[in-house]
């Protein structure tokens, strides 16, 4: 709240404040005093009657001295004599129990190292803007106390079905016992039944196998999810056979524009735009009939001067087409894993200046804190999702029904 203007008036006359500096000493003299008063004014608030003033109320608890508690704030060190009651049953707030730093620091040191900082510059940074002298290995200890909530986050509950579901993975460098290895960031991200985003899970570990995707998908089940509609992936020799063996019924939906890219890798450049506005017809076709009358003609005009660029999409057809049954709706989020790239951008964002982590733990920090960035950002669902959704019910009836 905020103090009005003849009060501050009163505070300037009383105390001769004349510059910036006199204003700083002010508030840290005053800062413990307020401090001091608010405690106090919490413990009245428990036991429901103001100091001296028991009175007549039914109760046997009541105030039982102070204990001395030293503290760490933004205006130094000092100390605070916490009020206590005879029950042992007053619960602090304003300075919690066993919290001995009321700086604010932490909080700032995570948030730094959120947006991608390491510890050295937050370090620096924090010398020079609080004039608070920190070392990196004391900042890496700050930003290990999340580590508990990330295990936590991991394995906490899901819901039991997610009409769409994207994975995908990055690759870093960490070092481990004076070794380089490279590893992998395994994401999976949910569309929930209400039609938001949702990050489900982030894995560091080896690099990507169809083997380390089963176990995600285990994991994913053994959380609560019992049914998925589609799963949208890129390319992964043996990932059909890991989301089958765990979702059977599961329909799987490669990227286009992976699919894409990895035909224009054999196209001549000359031949490239041409050859993408011609692919055009067969992705946009209105149903899958039309769609490979498409590319019978692509193939009749392309093949022979670049065989694979077509055979690929022959041999993959089966993951390709299931977008073709739907509307325009609904093709949007699943032709393509741009939802999850889109992702990969915010956490490439933050881990461009770490060329190595120094361990596991600390990449699945940065990753962790960068996922609560983004997730605050999504705050809307899907345009059109209860059209998108209705649809859905009508193809898959009681698979979906049964969880609204």
């Amino acid at each position: 709240m905020a103090i009005a203007k003849e009060q501050i008036r009163q505070i300037i006359s009383q105390n001769d404040i004349n510059s910036v500096a006199d204003v700083y000493s002010l508030m840290k003299e005053s800062f413990k005093d307020i401090l001091q008063e608010l405690m106090e004014a919490e413990l009245d608030a428990t036991l429901g009657y103001e100091k001296n003033q028991k009175a007549d109320l039914n109760t046997d608890n009541k105030r039982n001295g102070h204990s001395t508690k030293s503290v760490k704030s933004q205006y130094g060190q000092f100390q605070l004599d916490v009020p206590r009651d005879r029950n042992g049953e007053f619960e602090p707030k304003l300075v919690p129990k066993y919290q001995r730093d009321i700086s604010g620091i932490e909080d700032k040191v995570i948030s730094l190292y959120a947006r991608g900082m390491s510890t050295r510059d937050i370090r620096d940074q924090l010398q020079d803007l609080y004039g608070i002298e920190m070392s990196a290995e004391m900042v890496s200890k700050i930003t290990d106390r999340i580590l508990p909530e990330i295990k936590e986050w991991q394995s906490r509950p899901l819901n039991p079905s997610y009409p769409f579901v994207f994975m995908d993975c990055i690759h870093y460098k960490v070092r481990e016992d004076g070794r380089i290895l490279s590893r992998a960031a395994y994401i999976v991200l949910g569309v929930t039944l209400d039609g938001y985003k949702d990050i489900l899970s982030i894995t560091v570990g080896a690099n990507e196998t169809s083997k380390f995707w089963l176990g995600m998908l285990n994991d994913l089940k053994n959380r609560g999810v019992e049914d998925v509609l589609f799963f949208c992936v890129d390319g992964l020799a043996g990932f059909k056979d890991a989301i089958q063996a765990v979702y059977p019924k599961a329909e799987i939906q490669r990227c286009v524009i992976h699919m894409l890219r990895n035909s224009f890798k054999y196209i001549n450049y000359n031949d490239l735009k041409k050859f993408s506005s011609d692919f055009k017809a067969v992705y946009n076709a209105p149903n899958e009939a039309a769609a490979l009358s498409e590319l019978e003609g692509i193939k009749e005009k392309w093949g022979k001067k670049y065989p694979y660029a077509v055979s690929n999409w022959e041999n993959n057809w089966q993951d390709v087409s299931s977008f073709f049954q739907f509307s325009g709706e609904i093709r949007r989020i699943m032709y393509t894993t741009n939802i999850i790239e889109g992702l990969n951008r915010q956490y490439r964002k933050v881990t461009k200046t770490k060329s190595v982590f120094p361990s596991d733990s600390s990449l699945e920090k940065m990753l962790y804190l960068a996922s609560g960035n983004v997730i605050k950002k999504w705050t809307q669902r899907y345009r059109g999702w209860d059209q998108v959704l209705n649809q859905l019910i009508v193809l898959y009836g009681e698979r979906l029904s049964r969880y609204l």
